[in-house]
């Protein structure tokens, strides 16, 4: 209840959002984003993974479409199929291979991996021709696959269920950028909460769909589930999808994309430093290396975009 009241304050503050409210805004993409890949890796000790991502994305999608919906929205047949679109991207192969993953690889290596959407999204909007690979961004792709290099050279030697989790979760981040870069193209609701909701409400039914048919929810012992996992799945409804993906949209109404990107610099720290405080995940040399490439990388990466946005917008003044 207080996860929506808060939601809702956040909408209202549409005109000239406070200090507290940016500052909470971005706590919740940077902080919460940050330790959702340790909440995973909680809720699928013994809840199976998909599973886990099929009710996490059912409730947070219910909860959100109810918001928007007494706010007068309501979804039109182009939102259904434009939501279908990224619910199979997002959520069915992006999230749903990074939950299952997370039973195999830890929650600090997961996120790193994850970190490497921004070098998908560079390759696929230039495949795509909805930009241009420049001198720095260039150079931030070629740094980035360094450090995947550098992060997980040593478990590629070796066929394991490791190396399988570690090619599962860069395919889920190469699916979220595919939509990333599809999603101007799509018709999506111009409502703030109805746009993150009709994504949720049709990837859900994917993840549960493939859940039963890998038989997921035959293998459930749900007396078996533990206090941990409940409370895992129960953070990554409330704080991991509805609060802080409802920042987010809310964010880019306010900030600039540049700006609130930033977020992607700060999770992998955050969930490096959580696993290894909480869940005693090690903390490797190799894995600070990989962490301080990848981030500038990332950094690189921001740089060439925003010189070409410059670029842009000098030719149309001119």
């Amino acid at each position: 209840m207080a996860a929506t009241t808060t939601v809702g304050a956040m909408i209202s503050a549409k005109s000239t959002p406070s200090r507290l409210w940016l500052a909470l805004a971005f706590f919740a993409i940077y902080v919460i984003w940050g330790t959702t890949y340790l909440a995973i890796r909680c809720a699928v000790e013994t809840i199976p993974p998909l599973v886990t991502a099929g009710v996490r994305h059912t409730v947070a999608g219910v909860i959100l479409l109810a918001i928007a919906w007494s706010r007068g929205f309501r979804p039109r047949k182009e939102h259904l199929l434009a939501g279908a679109v990224l619910g199979a991207l997002f959520f069915l192969v992006g999230h749903g291979s990074l939950h299952w993953a997370e039973k195999y690889v830890a929650s600090g290596l997961a996120a790193l991996l994850v970190a490497t959407e921004p070098l998908w999204i560079v390759l696929i909007g230039a495949a795509m021709r909805q930009q241009k690979i420049n001198r720095l961004n260039g150079a931030g792709l070629l740094l980035g696959l360094g450090g995947v290099a550098v992060l997980t050279s040593r478990e590629f030697t070796t066929q394991s269920s490791l190396t399988v989790a570690i090619v599962a979760i860069l395919v889920g981040a190469a699916s979220w950028a595919v939509g990333v870069c599809l999603s101007p193209r799509l018709r999506l609701p111009k409502d703030m909460v109805g746009r993150a909701a009709v994504p949720l409400v049709c990837g859900a039914p994917m993840l549960l769909i493939a859940a039963a048919v890998t038989g997921e929810f035959s293998s459930v012992h749900w007396s078996a589930i533990s206090t941990k996992s409940l409370l895992g799945l129960a953070y990554l409804i409330v704080f991991g999808s509805v609060v802080a993906f409802t920042a987010y949209s809310w964010l880019l109404q306010h900030c600039s994309a540049t700006l609130v990107a930033t977020h992607t610099f700060v999770n992998p720290l955050v969930a490096v430093l959580i696993g290894w405080f909480w869940a005693s995940e090690p903390l490797s040399l190799r894995a600070v290396i990989a962490t301080v490439v990848i981030l500038g990388a990332i950094i690189l990466i921001q740089r060439g975009d925003r010189h070409a946005e410059l670029q842009a917008e000098a030719v149309q003044s001119d």
